[in-house]
Order: structure tokens, then sequence, then C-alpha cells
């Protein structure tokens, strides 16, 4: 080797080159999982093709004991299993990094690379010398390559052999199959290879009581502890596992224990217009109910949005964005649906929107977009991705306090109606723009009015008259300004050192942000963080812009959607926010944030510390 070898234990990227189909998947997962079992925190991200079997699909692991789960960017190992890609990746190996690959058929050296450490196991050979089915042979390949690098990791042997035995608990043959495939991989590289090699994991007490959950799993579950009894649907990558998991669930947590019966109705549509159609129904009849789509599916759903708007029915989106415009890259990770979702429909409309940035909150904020819905009145979107969707993270523990009452916002009741309290259902009483609203059967005679998506007066009558109008229109407006104080309040992270450089983020750009703040500070560069959370924008936010010279917006999408809000929203000068946009389709690195953020800090002559030198430039 022309370069040193990558010497570091519990912190490195290793990387499957596979091909879709294989039964790789599972493997990749059982190493991914090990790892976890020895204490050490691992981010695994799947990347896979949109169209069927037999193309490329990569497995990143990224081990940190230090606990960093955004992507860092690059790979240490990689595990090169698939002829198609292997110049590509072999490119993307860290100088000084290993290659582990099947030895089977012999390659030239000019397929190699001479500052990296090869390692070679005739994976094929084996497994055709110790299976006879073609189907054995792949899938036990697979389980292979994962003993071999236990051993070149210097991990525990006993951690896989156990995650075998709970996986396949009940079914012997299955355990002594898999096991013994662990074990011809484990040997043949103690015997054959270097081990341990420089990359290694060691026993650690670094995950805690974190739990391993993908961010659809956590919507569909939020969903359920929010209340939700209604899902209308169209399947639609990469959102379709949260309304399986929400089956799921309700299975489990919403059926009659006497009878059996569902106490949940979960409907697949024609269509996504449909489907969003469903759910306002159910909504306007006193149901928790919600979708959940991606870009796709929220341009054909614009026109029942505007309705949900302005008729004032609750309803709950969960957008699982994914890359675009069309059909884009649906298995790929962006957020370029923020300006579609937060003035969706045609006309003066403005929606609620919350950002989770992990499946934590993707539990958390789904269960109280239906409390907002309903105290509001209005569509509510919670905006997720597929990287925190359809990949497994750790994160804390979900938590609910069985006391939490639902929020049903301003019902008029019955005893209320009886009594002869004035109802109009788009009237004003309190002050911030949320009027009451009565569910059908509140009361046999009274309480009732026409739901329209025209205009009317605050009795619900229909009105052409232009006061009428406005005044609903101001209202909508006041009730926008009130959402301000109930969706989640902004993140606040402050650096180290007084500083007037800001960033601003949201979503799953939080992972990589939080390193790349502790990379920069690293070089003597401090910024103070602020992670978004909600849309419309707190006071909070507006006045971190404000106190300082400059900030720069972090986001997955080309054309600077959430920069464009906060102009369009706080009427900011734009020459203060700084874009820094990431939009290939793989999730945005902490390399990749603290990169534009020095250079651009550098172009601009901006200090990072104490007084700038002078002002952002245009």
């Amino acid at each position: 080797m022309s370069t040193p070898a990558i010497q570091h234990c519990n912190d490195f990227v290793i990387k499957f080159a596979n091909v879709n189909g294989s039964g790789s998947a599972s493997a990749n997962e059982l190493f991914a999982r090990a790892i976890i079992r020895m204490g050490v925190p691992v981010a695994p991200r799947n990347i896979f093709p949109s169209n069927i079997q037999g193309l490329p699909t990569w497995y990143e692991v990224r081990v940190s004991e230090a606990g960093w789960l955004g992507a860092r960017g690059g790979c240490d190992m990689m595990v090169a299993m698939n002829p198609q890609t292997w110049d590509r990746d072999v490119a993307a190996i860290e100088p000084g990094g290993y290659l582990f690959y099947d030895s089977t058929k012999p390659l030239p050296p000019s397929k190699f690379r001479e500052d990296i450490t090869v390692l070679g196991i005739p994976l094929t050979a084996m497994c055709n010398e110790e299976y006879e089915d073609a189907r054995q042979r792949q899938l036990f390949k697979n389980i292979m390559y994962v003993g071999a690098l236990i051993a070149l990791l210097d991990m525990e042997f006993a951690a896989a052999e156990q995650l075998i035995v709970d996986r396949y608990r009940g079914k012997d043959q299955l355990i002594k199959a898999n096991v013994n495939a662990l074990r011809l991989g484990y040997d043949y590289a103690k015997q054959h290879l270097p081990c341990p090699i420089g990359l290694r994991v060691k026993r650690a007490d670094a995950v805690g009581e974190r739990i391993m959950i993908d961010g659809n799993s956590a919507c569909g579950l939020g969903a359920v502890y929010g209340g939700a009894t209604v899902a209308g649907w169209y399947p639609i990558t990469p959102s379709t596992s949260v309304i399986e998991a929400f089956s799921s669930y309700c299975r489990k947590f919403r059926t009659d224990p006497d009878n059996g019966r569902a106490r949940y109705a979960i409907v697949q549509a024609e269509d996504e217009l449909a489907s969003i159609g469903m759910v306002i129904g159910a909504g306007w009849n006193g149901a928790r109910a919600f979708t959940a789509t991606s870009g796709p599916g929220i341009s054909l759903m614009q026109e029942f949005f505007g309705l949900a708007y302005f008729a004032e029915i609750p309803a709950v989106i969960v957008d699982v964005q994914r890359g675009s415009p069309s059909t884009g890259m649906p298995t790929r990770t962006q957020q370029s649906d923020l300006l579609s979702c937060a003035y969706a429909s045609h006309g003066d409309t403005r929606h609620v929107l919350l950002f989770p940035q992990d499946a934590h909150e993707c539990f958390s904020l789904t269960a109280q977009a239906f409390d907002l819905a309903e105290r509001l009145q209005t569509p509510v979107f919670v905006l997720s991705d597929l990287d925190i969707g359809m990949n497994e993270q750790l994160c804390a523990p979900f938590e609910w306090d069985d006391s939490r009452r639902y929020d049903r916002g301003k019902l008029m009741t019955y005893a209320e109606l009886e009594a002869g309290k004035d109802f109009g259902r788009y009237l004003d009483v309190d002050g911030d723009g949320i009027p009451y609203r009565t569910i059908p059967g509140t009361h046999p005679t009274k309480g009732a009015y026409f739901t329209r998506g025209t205009t009317r007066n605050p009795y619900a009558k229909y009105s052409e008259v232009g006061t009428d109008y406005v005044y609903n229109m101001e209202r909508l407006r006041r009730k926008f300004n009130t959402a301000k104080d109930l969706v989640p309040a902004p993140i606040l992270t402050k650096a180290a050192q007084p500083t007037h450089v800001g960033v601003i983020y949201y979503g799953s750009t939080a992972h990589a942000m939080a390193e790349a703040g502790a990379k920069l500070a690293a070089d003597g560069i401090h910024v103070d963080t602020l992670r978004v959370r909600g849309f419309p924008f707190s006071d909070e936010v507006m006045q971190f812009i404000a106190e300082r010279d400059a900030v720069f917006v972090v986001e997955q999408n080309e054309s600077a959607q959430l920069r464009s809000l906060l102009i369009n929203e706080g009427e900011i000068d734009p020459k203060k926010l700084v874009r820094v946009l990431h939009y290939d389709g793989s999730p945005i690195t902490a390399r990749f944030i603290a990169g534009k953020i020095a250079d651009a800090l550098t172009d601009r002559k901006i200090s990072p510390i104490g007084q700038p030198q002078r002002k952002v430039a245009s």
C-alpha cells in the first residue's frame, strides 16, 4: 500500500454493494444489529433502486461510539458483492481503506487500487462446495461474508449468533444452518486473512436505552396514540409502510377484545385524490383521520386541501418526501415538498407543517398533529422524508402520558345548544380566529350548518358579499397566527463562544448538522444553530435571524424552499440568508455542511466570532 491503512476503533463507515433481490438485506441488518448488541451505536442506511430485482443496491453502516447518527460521507470499507458497480464502489473507498470481495473469480490488478487493503475470500466456491440448492448458495453466501467481517473487525461471534437464535426462535433447522454459514465465513477469515484489520469493534456502553425503529413505523404508531381511527390512502413510495404499520398496530390495539371486531377503518382508495376526500369526510364527521403520501400524491390532493382549509375540517397528512419533481427519484431522499405543502391548493391558503428530525419525533409529532388539526380545524402536514421514514435508526424510547386527553378544540355541546347559545360556524367569538364547530348528531334540531367550499357569512350562509369574504380571510389569518404558539417551538443551540453567525435547519438534516457544528467548532468556527420544528414560524425564529449578521439555511432541495418561506413570511432581507443546499438524493453529510459554511465564511470575509468584518454581500 502507498497509504497507511486506516486504524479506527468504533468509528468508521462500512458499505455493502449488493444486487437487489439477492437476500442480502437481512444479512446486512444482522451485521448492524450485532454491533448494537456490543453496545456501539450504528446508523444504517439502505440505498435501493426504484425498479425490480437485479439492479444495484447499497447498505451503509456508520459505526460511531461518539453517537453521530447522520451520514458522514465516504466509506472506510467496501464489501463489494456486485460486479456491475465494481469500479464505482472501489473508487468510493477512502485512501487507506479496505476492500472486501468474493475472490472466487480472479481479477486483473487494474481492478484494484494501490492505496487500499484488499481482502479476498472465495465465497462462491465455498458455497458451491457446501450447498447444492442454488437459492441456499446465494442466501448463505451473505451470511458467510458477515461471519468473515466479524473476524476481520474483531467482533464478538456470540452477538451475531444470538441474533440468529432470536430471529428464528422455534425453527431449529434454520438456526443451525445460519449459524453454520456464519461460522464458515468466520473460520476462513481467521485462517487466511489478517485478523483483525485496522477497523475494529470493541464492546462499549454507548447505546443505552435507545430503540431501533424506522420513521414510518413510528408515524403509524403515533397515529394510533394520537387517536386516529380512519386512514384513507393510496400506495406510493416511500410512504406505503406508514399505513402498513398503522394497520398492524390497529390490529393489536384497536380490535375489540370481546368480539374481535375492528374499531378502525383503513380504506385503500382508487387514487390519492379519493383518499384525501375520505379523510376529510371522516374528519368532518368527528373521526380523527389521516393519509400518508409523497410528493406526487401531494400534487394530486391540492383541490381537496383547499376545501379542508376553507371549510375548516381537521385532517392529518404524513408526507414522506422523496426526490422530485414528477416521478423524480422515488427511492432517494429530499426535502422538496415544503412550499407545495405550506401553500397547498390555489388562492390564499396557508397550512400548518411539522418537521420531525427522527423516528422519536415521527411518533410524538404525528400524535400531536391530530390535536393541532382539531384545535385549529385545519389540515396539518407532518413532513418526514425517505431517510427518516425507511431507515431504521437509534432513538430515545417513545413516551406517552396515560393521563393525556385529546384536544378536540372548540366543540359546541348539546347542553350549550339546548340552552340557546349563539352558534355561528365561522364566527370568531374569542379573537383567535378559531370558530366553534359541531359534530353531526350533537343535537337533533340545533347546530346544523351547510359545509361548502364557497364564500359564506359567519353563520355558514352562502354569500358573495365582499365584506363577508374579507371577514373570513382575515379570521383565517388570525387563526394562522394563533398556530404560531401551538406548533412545536424551535430548538436553539448556542455556540461555545459569542458569534454573529447562525444556522437554521430542520428535519432529517439534524443529525448531520449536530456533527457539523462540532467539526466547525473544532476548527475555531463557532455558530449558533436553530432547528425549526413547525410552521407558521414562531417569533423566536425571526428574532434569531434579526440578531445575527449572517444566517445559513441548510436544506435538501435545489430551490432553497425553507429560505424562501422565511423570506416570504418574515419579510427577511434575502442577502442575510445564505443557502446551503444538498439535493443529489443521498442524505446530507456533516462534511458537506461544514465545508460549505467554512468556505462561505471565507469567501464573504465574515468572522464567525465577535464582530463581523463586514456585512454579508449579495
